[in-house]
This record gives structure tokens, sequence and C-alpha cells, in this order.
């Protein structure tokens, strides 16, 4: 696969990453415990990790960098914001009172991942 379909995967899946997210934090602020749309939100996110996972690295690969002892830091943040987003879900749950801040701070790490992958600082 060529580096720009891993690029697209990547973005795709971030676009669905954020869709799940957003769901998941409406339904937490308005106290929805166990609901087919919350399912098919946490199923979405998971799914979108792992596209995200996937595709990324399939585009370390083709650039050369596929060897964790070689990683640079931008690229060890942007696993560390992977992470974050992942757990994230935990705490949209158990934590409906953080929804609000979370709706802000989410696509601000997202923009600090976008910009590591666009500067590599």
């Amino acid at each position: 696969m060529s580096l720009a379909a891993y690029r697209v995967i990547h973005v795709l899946s971030t676009m669905l990453l954020f869709t799940a997210l957003g769901g998941l934090l409406l339904a937490s602020r308005a106290g929805v415990q166990n609901d087919a749309s919350r399912k098919l939100a946490g199923m979405t996110h998971g799914i979108a990790l792992i596209l995200i996972l996937v595709s990324g690295f399939g585009a370390l690969a083709k650039i050369g960098l596929s060897n964790p002892g070689i990683w640079p830091a931008w690229l060890w943040l942007k696993v560390l914001i992977w992470l974050v987003f992942g757990g994230i879900i935990v705490l949209i749950r158990r934590a409906p009172r953080f929804a609000a801040i979370l709706w802000w701070v989410l696509p601000l790490l997202g923009g600090a991942a976008a910009y590591l992958a666009i500067y590599k600082p």
C-alpha cells in the first residue's frame, strides 16, 4: 500500500474517532448509561483506534521509521496521545462532570497530534 493510502486511512480513522468521542461525550452529559447509540459509539471508538494504529505504523514503515529504537521524540508523543485517546473513554463513562471540558480539550489534543505529524519538531 502506498504512503498516501496510509495517510488517507489515518485521517479517516481520526474522523471516526472524533465522531465516536463526540457521541460518547453527549451521551455522558445526557446521563445515558445503556443505549444502542452509546454501544455504537464505543465500537466506533475501538475500530477507529485500531485503524489509526495500523495505518500509522504502515506509514512509518513507508518512511523508514519502523524500528522503535530510532523513533524521534515527536513520534513517542504521538503514541502517548494515542494512548490517552484510548483510555479517555473510561473517564467519559465514569466522570460525566468532565464531559464539557473534554469537549474542548480532546480536539486540542488532536490538533497537537496533527502538529507533531506535520512539522515533526
